[in-house]
């Protein structure tokens, strides 16, 4: 968790501080050290699978498909009630439903990358393109989609998707911005077979 939970934050830190950061209660992290530890739905260690070097957690990824919507749902409000209170979480939830606007859950047949992030000491070293590869090679049918979304505020990771075959299929603007973080717009990509 130590190691985990600072990557999940970097795959995504404005998001995740818009929606997660609360003043007098906790930074972002907290509440996905909080969510991990507990296991279940998007944020927990059961969705997620991490890549060690030398004994140390270097890169980290979920894959899931659309039937995972309600359930991930569900566990994201009772972790977010949890941690949160029922006060402050009612805006925290309502932030996260805000930025679905922008980074949609995954829907219909699928396999959505998300999460993923590499240690900086080794970006650009072709960790990230085998992460990508372990969790295609999840797909009981490989004939469905990856899918995933990124920052229009991170054009590495877009370069880095488009060599490993992914193509923007829609772009999603977005004006969310509190004093904790600013989402950027994202792209959808996806790459069919491979």
């Amino acid at each position: 968790m130590d190691a985990a939970v600072p990557l999940i934050h970097q795959s995504g830190p404005a998001a995740f501080d818009y929606v997660f950061s609360v003043p007098g209660v906790g930074d972002a992290q907290a509440f996905l050290r909080h969510a991990f530890a507990e296991g279940g739905g998007e944020f927990g260690w059961r969705n997620h699978h991490v890549g060690e070097l030398d004994g140390r957690v270097v890169v980290v990824g979920a894959a899931y498909g659309g039937d995972t919507h309600w359930p991930f749902t569900v566990a994201a409000a009772r972790q977010i009630l949890g941690h949160f209170g029922w006060g402050r979480g009612a805006g925290v939830i309502v932030r996260g439903l805000r930025v679905e606007g922008v980074i949609p859950p995954p829907s219909g047949a699928m396999l959505y990358l998300a999460h993923l992030a590499v240690h900086p000491e080794l970006q650009g070293r072709g960790v990230g393109g085998a992460l990508i590869d372990y969790l295609a090679a999840l797909r009981r049918d490989p004939s469905l989609p990856l899918t995933l979304d990124v920052s229009a505020a991170n054009p590495r990771a877009q370069a880095l998707y488009e060599r490993l075959g992914f193509v923007v299929t829609r772009e999603r603007p977005s004006a969310l911005s509190n004093a904790q973080g600013a989402v950027a717009a994202h792209r959808r990509m996806e790459r069919r077979q491979g």
